[in-house]
């Protein structure tokens, strides 16, 4: 039994320095260095999850993104995957802006832990901000102007990327249309298949020129 004891103390010391190692030893690569093919496939299927409520599946999604886009470690993708995706349900549930902001928190955490294993230093509350700023824009779109999305889409990329919003126009239209085709065939009776296959078009497309334009 002692050798047991001995053992499991053993393993549970191991897995704690893993774990520690994993979540605060310095990592850092390019958010520039990533696939924009599979950041639109990844990206489509998380609006599925997102839309059809699947938590446990979005969750598993975004810590894939972490893990094979920004190259994080297991656990670091992890818990960077759950402050994103507890930040989308409590924006999901909510009615007002005040509602909305309560996923701010969330969405720093996140933020955070892609600005501490990331070479490009940008503001992380700027970018959560931005980030549910465009969220905001795009679940009042009724409220908004045509293009006011678009912008929203720009400036939110622009901060993480550090580049202008306009060199980014192109990046953004295409997403926006994306949303737009989500958000029309959601209300004339359900998203079919040929829908999610034209909107992942669109993300390729999206994704693609933010590749183009933060690396050129």
């Amino acid at each position: 039994m002692k050798r047991v004891l001995l053992a499991l103390a053993a393993v549970v010391v191991a897995l704690s320095a893993w774990v520690a190692f994993d979540l605060y030893a310095p990592r850092r690569t390019s958010l520039r260095d990533f696939d924009p093919d599979e950041v639109a496939r990844l990206e489509t299927a998380m609006w599925r999850s997102y839309y059809e409520r699947e938590r446990l599946r979005l969750f598993r999604q975004l810590a894939e993104l972490m893990r094979t886009q920004y190259r994080m470690p297991f656990w670091r993708s992890n818990r960077t995957a759950l402050s994103a995706a507890r930040a989308a349900f409590v924006f999901k549930d909510g009615r007002s802006r005040a509602d909305y902001e309560r996923a701010l928190p969330d969405l720093v955490n996140f933020y955070s832990d892609i600005r501490s294993a990331s070479t490009t230093d940008f503001d992380v509350q700027r970018a959560a901000q931005l980030e549910l700023e465009w969220w905001i824009v795009h679940r009042e779109r009724a409220r908004h102007a045509p293009g006011d999305l678009d912008r929203a889409l720009a400036a939110a990329a622009a901060e993480v990327y550090r580049v202008a919003p306009e060199r980014l126009a192109d990046y953004a239209a295409a997403r926006a249309e994306a949303m737009r085709i989500r958000d029309r065939r959601a209300t004339e009776g359900g998203v079919t298949e040929a829908d999610w296959r034209r909107i992942d078009e669109l993300l390729r497309q999206s994704w693609r020129s933010l590749h183009a334009a933060v690396n050129s």
